[in-house]
């Protein structure tokens, strides 16, 4: 399955805000520094499926704020 999200950081918690089909927003705890939020953002993924983090892949948007993200269950 492949998922766009648009990622917020630096948030107080983080937590999904929005869904819509598959595009999701998220709130992300992490700052945007240093790979940092998308390290979050796989292991919140990862633990809101259930499932481990190496099957949750960041196929597009590294550097931004709009993700594509592909989760193999």
């Amino acid at each position: 399955m492949r998922l766009t999200i648009h990622v917020k950081p630096n948030a107080k918690t983080t937590e999904i805000v929005s869904r819509s089909g598959s595009e999701w927003t998220i709130r992300l705890h992490a700052p945007p520094i240093e790979g940092k939020a998308n390290e979050e953002l796989i292991r919140f993924l990862a633990e809101s499926f259930d499932i481990p983090k190496s099957r949750v892949t960041l196929l597009k948007g590294a550097a931004s704020k709009t993700k594509i993200v592909e989760i193999n269950e």
